[in-house]
C-alpha cells in the first residue's frame, strides 16, 4: 500500500544539518509517509546520517545533480509513490503536525496547501513567511507581488508535478525555480487550501555572497521576464511589473548591505531607482549606504 506522502529532501554536504532535519520528519503526528534523500554525492556523512535512524521509510537515492536542486527536487518527484509530495530543504526542519495539518486541508477539491513559515536566524525567529491567500498566489499575484510559496511550506499533489514536467532544471533560473514552478501552478488554475500557522522553520545562514545575490535576482528577472510573456499585460501590469523590476533590483541591493558591502549595495539601488525613481524604500536605503561609506572613507 502507498504512503499518504512523499517526502523529498535534495541535499549535499548537510550532513551536519540533515540529522535534525530528518529527526524532524520522524516526531510527525502523521506516520504514513516515506521520505527519499536525493543526496548529491556528497563527501560528508550525509549517507551514514540518513540511513543511522534505521527507518525503512527513509531511503537514499544517490544522483549528481551538477548543481541544478530542481534535477533533484525532480528525482524525488519521480520517485514518490504517494499522491501528495512534500519537499523539505535538508537545513529547515518542520513542526510535529505540520503532515498532519496539511492533509487535514488537503482534499478532492485541492491541489496545494500552503502553510506559514517561522524565518529563524542564529536560533532566533527574525520573520514570518506567510502562507498567502488567493489573490497574493494567482499567476498575476505572484508575477506582480511578493511570493509567499516556499518549498518546504507547501504540499502538492504529485499527478499535477508530474504533469507540469516539476521544477525547471534551466541553469538560468537556478535558485527561482521554485517561483517558476508556483507560477506555471497558477497559470494552470490550482485551487490551494492556505494555514496560517506556521508549521516550519526556514533558515536563515550564509548566502550573502556578491555571486549569489547576483544570480538570484537574474534568475528571478528571467523567471518574471517568461511569464509576464503569457499574459496580455494591460498599461496598469506594465506599470505593475516594472515596479516588480525594481524591487527585485532593491531586495539585491538589501542583501548586498546586510552583508556589508555598500558600494555593491549602491548599484542596485541606483537601478531601481532608474526602473522606479518613486520608491522612497530605495531611495532612503541609498542613502544609508551613502553614509556606510563615508565612514569607512574618513575614519
Amino acid at each position: 500500500m502507498n504512503p499518504a506522502v512523499s517526502i523529498v529532501i535534495p541535499t549535499y554536504n548537510q550532513a551536519h544539518f540533515l540529522k535534525e532535519c530528518l529527526e524532524t520528519v520522524r516526531a510527525q503526528t502523521v506516520s504514513d509517509w516515506e521520505c527519499i534523500v536525493v543526496n548529491n554525492f556528497s563527501d560528508d556523512d550525509t549517507v551514514a546520517v540518513a540511513l543511522s535512524f534505521g527507518d525503512r521509510r527513509i531511503r537514499v537515492e544517490n544522483f549528481r545533480n551538477h548543481g541544478v536542486i530542481a534535477a533533484s527536487r525532480n528525482v524525488g518527484i519521480r520517485l514518490a509513490t504517494a499522491p501528495w509530495v512534500a519537499f523539505l530543504d535538508s537545513d529547515d526542519v518542520w513542526f510535529p503536525r505540520k503532515l498532519e495539518r496539511c492533509l487535514a486541508a488537503a482534499g478532492p477539491d485541492i491541489d496545494l496547501v500552503s502553510h506559514a513559515e517561522a524565518i529563524m536566524r542564529d536560533g532566533r525567529q527574525v520573520g514570518l513567511k506567510v502562507a498567502g491567500d488567493a489573490r497574493s498566489t494567482s499567476h498575476r499575484g505572484l508575477l506582480f507581488g511578493n511570493n509567499p510559496l516556499s518549498p518546504s511550506g507547501v504540499l502538492v499533489r504529485r499527478d499535477l508535478l508530474v504533469e507540469l514536467g516539476g521544477f525547471a532544471e534551466d541553469a538560468a533560473l537556478i535558485t527561482a525555480e521554485d517561483y517558476d514552478l508556483w507560477l506555471r501552478l497558477a497559470h494552470r488554475g490550482i485551487r490551494i487550501a492556505f494555514i496560517d500557522e506556521a508549521l516550519a522553520e526556514y533558515r536563515l545562514h550564509g548566502g550573502n555572497a556578491s555571486g549569489s545575490v547576483l544570480r538570484h535576482m537574474n534568475a528571478t528577472l528571467a523567471v518574471m521576464e517568461r511569464h509576464a510573456a503569457l499574459i496580455a499585460p494591460s498599461p496598469l501590469d506594465r506599470l505593475r511589473l516594472r515596479a516588480k523590476r525594481a524591487a527585485t533590483r532593491y531586495a539585491a541591493g538589501r542583501s548586498c548591505q546586510a552583508a556589508g558591502r555598500n558600494g555593491e549595495a549602491m548599484v542596485h539601488f541606483l537601478a531601481s531607482l532608474t526602473i522606479w525613481p518613486f520608491a522612497w524604500k530605495a531611495w532612503a536605503a541609498m542613502a544609508i549606504a551613502i553614509l556606510g561609506m563615508a565612514r569607512y572613507l574618513y575614519k
